[in-house]
């Protein structure tokens, strides 16, 4: 047990590192972040699996060394539990009254009927050549059952979670609602993915989702009453199979995999038609920035203006599902009672080929600051249908919204083994606590006489009563 709250203690300590430095397998742009600010450090904390903390060599040992103590203090405990439930209780000392709890009976006591009293315990009659008859009673042992069953549960865990981890997968991934925006179960379809060592990207199960339609509800301070998805589903083996519905913790079963519904927001659909008449529809997920909704993103359009560069469009907008008046900062409401979109036009270079990442959701801030990128006009207020017709004649259509949805999509084959263990933790727990173990005997001599003592074998306050109650059943 010592070496086991050691472990214990370790795994804890080993896991602050996993809390404070960005991990790989949560967010991989966190740590090109890291990099990038600490170009020193990094490959020092790289080489130490400090990204890596719960897949690394030294947090492995641990963890296993954990799983052997557990199961070299659970091993020998169980076999003397089992042992000591086969053995019968033992005779009754020969000096009654030294027990914590002892008691001289009144009255003559029949034997079968102070066996009778005592149901519920296990009771071993004893007879000595000169007619002392001994009843020995035991009680209680589902206190060690209870803590058993506690420590064998984590086992099960560590079992469940490791077999997980191995085997498991999860990805992220925003859809949009419309049948161009099939997602299909594929690697690079992800937003952000995590494989477990022992599966491959050909081992995902094939099916695509179709975002058909969204419901929220909400409250009139905007509060949210429930989400609720619609998706149309099929798959490479059978085919089409139908329309689904999935809520906020009530997932998409599906074969392999579960969906999970995370959030939603708004998409603004924008349609632009350049200077030489050549038009491009773009439906643009804003990430919304509030509870209200209120959401900010750009739509680009890299093909405008035929293969110039310097006449690259982007436009970066506020979207607000509820506007009140001006000036347009936040919604009012997150759901679309007064939809408007509110624009600012950039010209020039986006900067698409430096090779350099950058956000899908924001203008690329060195393309303004070297001025290869310009504000193009004055910010402009677009309502559904409206058009806005831009200095050199080209126009952007704002045609409305579409609903999207950020699902995550999980595969664990060791949740049922982790179920399993939770059910057995929460069910030896309150044993652990709460089992009391004890023994009472019961001598009656040739005489008349009876007397009786008590030993509790876990201390509790309980006992003196309960000794107490079954001497006067006895002498009843």
């Amino acid at each position: 047990m010592r070496t086991a709250l050691v472990l214990l203690f370790l795994l804890a300590v080993a896991a602050i590192p996993g809390s404070i430095l960005p991990q790989r397998s949560v967010k991989v742009e966190d740590v090109q972040r890291y990099y990038a600010a600490n170009p020193g450090l990094a490959p020092i904390v790289d080489r130490l699996w400090g990204f890596d903390v719960y897949a690394s060599p030294w947090f492995a040992a641990i963890y296993l060394l954990l799983f052997t103590s557990l199961i070299g203090c659970v091993t020998p405990r169980l076999a003397d539990h089992v042992r000591a439930m086969r053995t019968p209780p033992p005779d009754a000392p020969k000096n009654l009254h030294r027990l914590p709890q002892h008691a001289e009976l009144a009255t003559a006591v029949d034997a079968a009927a102070a066996k009778a009293a005592l149901r519920g315990w296990r009771t071993v009659r004893r007879e000595q050549a000169d007619g002392t008859v001994t009843l020995a009673a035991e009680k209680g042992f589902l206190k060690e059952t209870g803590n058993l069953l506690f420590h064998s549960s984590l086992l099960v865990i560590l079992i469940g979670v490791g077999l997980g981890s191995q085997w498991g997968w999860h990805a992220g991934r925003l859809i949009v609602a419309g049948p161009e925006q099939v997602f299909c179960n594929t690697v690079q379809q992800y937003d952000d993915f995590g494989l477990g060592p022992r599966i491959d990207a050909g081992d995902l199960p094939g099916f695509c989702l179709e975002l058909t339609d969204f419901r929220a509800e909400f409250h009139d301070n905007g509060m949210p009453i429930s989400f609720e998805a619609d998706v149309a589903v099929s798959d490479a083996a059978h085919g089409d199979l139908g329309r689904r519905s999935f809520q906020v913790n009530h997932p998409l079963r599906l074969d392999g995999a579960n969906v999970y519904l995370l959030g939603h927001g708004y998409a603004p659909v924008l349609r632009y038609t350049d200077a030489a008449g050549v038009t491009q529809e773009t439906v643009v997920p804003f990430p919304f920035t509030d509870p209200t909704l209120t959401s900010s993103g750009v739509a680009a359009f890299p093909d405008a203006n035929g293969s110039d560069k310097a006449k690259q469009m982007a436009f970066e907008g506020l979207y607000l599902p509820t506007a009140n008046q001006a000036p347009y900062i936040t919604s009012e409401h997150p759901e679309e009672r007064n939809p408007a979109l509110m624009l600012t036009a950039y010209r020039g270079d986006l900067g698409l080929d430096a090779g350099i990442p950058s956000s899908v959701y924001e203008l690329d801030q060195r393309q303004i600051e070297t001025g290869r990128l310009k504000r193009y006009g004055e910010a402009k207020l677009l309502r559904p249908g409206e058009t806005w017709t831009l200095e050199d004649g080209s126009r952007l259509q704002f045609l409305g919204t579409r609903q999207w949805i950020t699902v995550s999509i999980r595969h664990d084959p060791g949740e049922p083994i982790v179920l399993t263990g939770a059910v057995l933790l929460l069910a030896g727990l309150p044993l652990s606590l709460y089992g009391r173990r004890r023994r009472v005997w019961l001598r009656l001599h040739p005489d008349g006489r009876a007397e009786a003592g008590g030993l509790p074998r876990t201390e509790y306050p309980g006992f003196e009563d309960e000794f107490r109650s079954l001497v006067e059943r006895w002498q009843r």
